[in-house]
């Protein structure tokens, strides 16, 4: 590729991140740490966001359930389904909310029992493996392989280990914006750019024309 080539593809994962680069653990006010809680509600909001609703209604949602003292797997597990589902709907997670409200109850309660409530155990069950923590987390209700992936790409922030994880929706973005679909390439590219910004960014122009645009 071209000396241009690659100076035009920098420029747009610059310009890209610099506007879009907000993660949904950030949208959702989930100031990201390597401890319980954060981890929690991050698993809780991939959880959500795997459903086919718009993105801002799951992170609506994630912040409710939030504001009801549903952080940590513990009160998750200890609450109420109605007060979940009340959640929830508060959030306009309407068309889900019933089954997302079981499936948040049993989630937590699998966390608390394999894990005790902490999802660095589930980190150091997998080894450094990024296979085995995909497929780890799979095991929790209502989280498939796109809601891993959603969890991989936010949580690459506090877990290196996991960086860079750029998954299929992510290098789709990367593709509509004319750039290398190859996560190697792309990195280098983007430089010392946090991934989960990165990753966030493509994301959100894979989600959005318009966001493709204004940088392509």
């Amino acid at each position: 590729m071209s000396e241009g080539a690659n100076a035009r593809d920098a420029r747009v994962l610059r310009e890209l991140v610099e506007a879009h680069g907000e993660t949904f653990a950030e949208e959702a006010g989930i100031a990201l740490k390597d401890t319980p809680q954060p981890l929690y509600r991050l698993l809780v909001l991939s959880v959500l966001l795997s459903a086919r609703i718009r993105g801002s209604v799951a992170v609506a949602a994630a912040r409710e359930l939030s504001e009801a003292g549903l952080r940590d797997a513990g009160r998750m597990a200890r609450s109420d389904w109605q007060q979940r589902v009340d959640a929830l709907g508060r959030g306009g997670y309407r068309r889900y909310d019933e089954r997302t409200a079981t499936q948040l109850g049993d989630g937590a309660a699998l966390v608390n029992e394999r894990w005790g409530g902490d999802l660095r155990r589930l980190r150091r069950e997998a080894d450094g493996d990024r296979a085995a923590l995909r497929a780890l987390l799979q095991e929790v209700p209502g989280l498939g392989p796109a809601g891993a992936d959603i969890f991989l790409r936010e949580v690459q922030r506090v877990w290196p280990e996991v960086a860079p994880y750029l998954d299929a929706k992510a290098l789709s973005g990367a593709e509509r914006l004319g750039l290398p679909k190859d996560p190697d390439r792309l990195g280098g590219l983007a430089g010392d750019t946090d991934p989960a910004a990165l990753a966030a960014a493509l994301v959100r122009a894979a989600l959005d024309k318009k966001v493709a645009d204004a940088v392509a």
